[in-house]
């Protein structure tokens, strides 16, 4: 799995950007991930055509769009939740 798409380099570190390791010893923290103009487009498309993907579809998406599975489920989920706030 790569953290961020194809042709995105990993944003410098600040404060919205943690280290890889949380203090206390616990690893396995991820970097917040900066999607492309043209890859938000795309998944703000399929997620108005249905807000839920099979495995299928999201295969075909990350493997489209230079991104993980969990990259995509993950943006999915956020997004979800969000629509839900807003209503």
């Amino acid at each position: 799995e790569r953290p961020w798409g194809a042709e995105q380099p990993a944003p410098e570190a600040g404060p919205e950007c943690s280290g890889p390791e949380e203090a206390g010893g616990r690893g396995g923290r991820r970097l917040r991930t900066a999607f492309s103009a043209e890859q938000l487009s795309t998944l703000e498309s399929s997620f108005q055509r249905q807000q839920y993907l099979g495995a299928a579809e999201r295969r075909r998406l990350a493997g489209s769009m230079g991104l993980s599975e969990v990259q995509i489920k993950t943006w999915f989920q956020n997004r979800r939740m969000k629509l839900k706030r807003q209503l």
